[in-house]
């Protein structure tokens, strides 16, 4: 299926019932797939969720998590490109730059707390916000230019926690400074870079080796992940898992 209309998108994020009889909205997240390229061979960065979580325990993760909407008030030193912001804004009745923003820079924010990875450039920097005083401690202010809207996927109805994802990715060489000892949180107990293809076969979520899937082909079809590529969205329907592009 070829694009959505306004109200399409709308049906898509629809408030649905979980268990208890609950309204449960899914919440805006975002993830970061960082691409490293060894001899020609595109390297994919992961990490294995802690067995004591109730949200896939044990499972390889790109880092990531849930979007705060006063992520959109951190300055950059540059913004998304145009390409890049118009597929995130969307067409839905709540799509706006200023949520494109936040889920772009929530991004940035749960690589750096789960990965000890700060995209950015080397500039002055300061935040009031505790989630952010990681890149002003180390100079950083963050970049969203180099960041590539790769896809799109929400949660089936019914389930605990619903997420309305967007999966982002950045090559290695936006990466300012890495810590050596990994982020401040605790939500990754090992961070590892693998082929795509062995990532595939790791212990992932389906959505993760779907979206893979997808990385490597556009990688093969384009290299250098040009800006406005197409994002595939993945949702259900009617009981049936449906692609369509955006």
């Amino acid at each position: 299926m070829e694009g959505m209309t306004r109200a399409e998108v709308d049906a898509a994020e629809s408030r649905d019932f979980a268990l208890g009889g609950r309204p449960m909205r899914p919440r805006d997240a975002a993830t970061l797939i960082v691409i490293e390229r060894r001899a020609g061979e595109p390297f994919v960065l992961m990490g294995r969720r802690h067995r004591r979580h109730a949200f896939m325990p044990g499972r390889f993760v790109f880092p990531g998590g849930r979007t705060d909407p006063t992520d959109s008030r951190i300055p950059v030193a540059r913004p998304l490109h145009p390409d890049e912001e118009a597929k995130l804004i969307g067409p839905g009745a709540r799509a706006t730059a200023a949520r494109a923003r936040a889920i772009a820079l929530s991004a940035l924010r749960e690589t750096y707390e789960e990965a000890g990875l700060l995209i950015g450039r080397r500039d002055a920097f300061s935040t009031k916000s505790r989630h952010w005083q990681g890149f002003a401690d180390h100079g950083i202010k963050p970049s969203l230019d180099g960041l590539r809207y790769i896809a799109r996927a929400i949660t089936p109805p019914g389930r605990v926690r619903r997420f309305d994802t967007r999966f982002l990715a950045a090559w290695r060489d936006e990466v300012a400074v890495e810590l050596a000892d990994g982020g401040p949180t605790d939500e990754l107990e090992e961070i590892v870079w693998l082929p795509i293809g062995e990532a595939m076969q790791a212990e992932i979520p389906a959505i993760t080796r779907t979206v893979l899937d997808d990385l490597d082909k556009r990688l093969a079809a384009d290299p250098g992940l040009s800006p406005g590529g197409p994002v595939p969205f993945y949702f259900m329907r009617a009981n049936r898992f449906v692609r369509v592009l955006l």
